[in-house]
């Protein structure tokens, strides 16, 4: 579908008018048009202009779980003109006293269940003039979103395409977290894309079950349904995972929209054959299972997964690529055309990619370097850090810290974070591969593999395997396994059977957290060489 390119609101505001009384958010039993929802939008951003006189380039922040006051929050600020800052919900006062500080922060929108933590960094963010709560007052709050939309004034200012938008931070794995500043330009260009990529309509439903801070759920799982007039299922819990696909069936959502481990649980999922072959059924298959297409991004999709959930679902799993500097989507493998598995795709329309060695210069098909993009959607830089602006936008391209290479179809294939390669006596290894051949092993069902200094190497893989339900690990037996598909050099010298693996609020394992335990812990589980 071909949609007009504008700042947010415009984008938002046509769909509205076409769309009307359609269905904008499914959350829970509420139900809001588009008309509703629109009113809902001026109404906030009427009380915060008049009221608190939030203005064109104020910072906005919001901490708030996921929920349709969410988007409310959002399309409100940016329709003032001001800059939206989302907040981490899993962060600590310490963490978010750092961000509002950074960009210096004039209102936060929040709830009460912040309460605690907003009254332990109050004091301590002095550009904080404003807090408004969703529900009843408390003693942070200085209004409640309900005061805020008592009335509906008219007149706002009017939005470049170039005007700041939103300010993400990076998860800040190295030091602190950095904004990456992004326009209405940057993210209304990779809007377009995602629709055109995703073959979006109105009639679609995206089910948006991840945290809305995050760039992937922002931009592909709020933006772009709202600028197609498609709808938006809302899924406060994950839990039990039963839940999400009764909403999916009760709303007739057509695109799923998660990371790896989702799509690793419906793969292991035991369904019976006769239902699989139900599943496959042109009308039949469609009452059980509406969903039409489903996208992995956020981390690596193991092949194993991808191979998996392929042979026992009817719809495609599209793996696709992104950094918030790019807002976020780069790569995606097509819905037409070819999808290559182990690959994140191709560049979007309008998006450029190459892979540069260390001197910044492009390398052949197949050699892995790093992954540059240039494109209407890199960010214009990080907030207030020109010294890391300066390093991660050079000569037009966006260095990502990511390794990948290019194959001579213009298929991506990532191979590791740049800062997660190891370097094994001189021999550069790829955590990623290692945790590939790790997920062909009979019982893994998760698997991540971080490097550990070594007095004689210099650097040496430990990998960390948590087993499928009911699996028990043997953990010789995995590395006889590896033996036999990998170069010596590459073996995990250690290998750590857990529950579980720590991850951050986006879903990518925490390798940090990983580096720790590998660097302190001395009873891993050692490996015979």
């Amino acid at each position: 579908m071909q949609i007009q390119k504008g700042n947010l609101i415009e984008m938002f505001e046509r769909a509205a008018d076409v769309q009307g009384e359609r269905t904008a958010i499914f959350c829970g039993d509420e139900v809001i048009s588009y008309t509703q929802l629109s009113d809902r939008i001026a109404r906030a951003a009427s009380g915060l202009s008049t009221q608190l006189k939030i203005k064109p380039t104020d910072r906005v922040a919001i901490l708030l779980k996921n929920c349709p006051e969410y988007i409310v929050a959002l399309f409100g600020a940016l329709k003032t003109g001001a800059t939206v800052v989302p907040v981490n919900n899993f962060l600590k006062a310490d963490e978010i006293a750092f961000i509002l500080n950074d960009c210096g922060v004039s209102c936060l929108i929040t709830s009460a269940e912040f309460a605690e933590t907003l009254s332990k960094m109050r004091q301590r963010v002095p550009t904080l003039q404003h807090i408004v709560s969703l529900d009843s007052p408390n003693a942070a709050a200085t209004t409640t979103l309900a005061e805020l939309t008592k009335e509906l004034a008219v007149g706002f200012p009017q939005i470049s395409a170039d005007d700041l938008a939103v300010i993400i931070y990076t998860s800040g794995t190295t030091g602190k977290p950095k904004g990456a500043t992004l326009t209405h330009n940057n993210l209304a260009s990779n809007v377009v894309s995602c629709i055109d990529i995703l073959d979006e309509e109105p009639c679609d439903c995206m089910t948006l079950l991840l945290p809305m801070f995050h760039s992937y759920m922002l931009t592909v799982c709020i933006l772009t349904p709202l600028s197609v007039g498609s709808s938006i299922l809302i899924i406060k819990s994950l839990h039990p995972p039963k839940q999400i696909f009764d909403e999916i069936k009760r709303r007739r959502a057509s695109i799923l929209v998660a990371i790896p481990q989702l799509y690793q649980g419906m793969a292991q999922a035991n369904i019976a054959p006769w239902k699989q072959m139900l599943l496959r059924l042109p009308i039949l298959g469609k009452k059980l299972m509406p969903l039409r297409l489903a996208v992995s991004g956020a981390a690596p999709l193991p092949l194993e997964t991808l191979d998996a959930f392929s042979r026992k679902y009817p719809f495609p799993l599209l793996e696709g690529y992104g950094l918030s500097e790019a807002a976020p989507v780069v790569t995606m493998n097509p819905i037409h055309g070819q999808q290559k598995g182990g690959t994140v795709g191709l560049p979007l329309k309008d998006v450029e990619v190459k892979i540069f060695d260390e001197s910044g210069k492009e390398l052949p098909v197949g050699e892995v370097g790093e992954i540059v993009v240039r494109g209407p959607n890199v960010m214009r830089g990080y907030w207030n850090q020109p010294e890391a602006t300066a390093d991660a936008l050079r000569n037009g391209w966006l260095h990502t810290g990511d390794l990948g290479k290019k194959d001579a179809d213009g298929y991506v294939t990532i191979v590791d974070r740049k800062k997660d390669m190891l370097l094994v006596r001189g021999m550069n290894v790829y955590p990623r591969e290692i945790e590939e051949v790790i997920y062909q092993f009979a019982g893994v069902k998760e698997a991540a593999v971080v490097r550990k200094s070594d007095p004689q190497r210099g650097e040496v893989p430990v990998a960390f395997v948590v087993p499928a339900e009911g699996a028990t690990m043997d953990t010789r037996a995995l590395q006889k396994f590896l033996k036999e598909k990998l170069a010596d050099y590459k073996l995990p010298r250690q290998i750590k059977v857990m529950e579980k693996l720590p991850r951050t609020a986006s879903g990518k394992v925490a390798k940090l957290e990983l580096r720790k335990i590998a660097e302190e812990e001395r009873e891993l589980a050692a490996v015979a060489e």
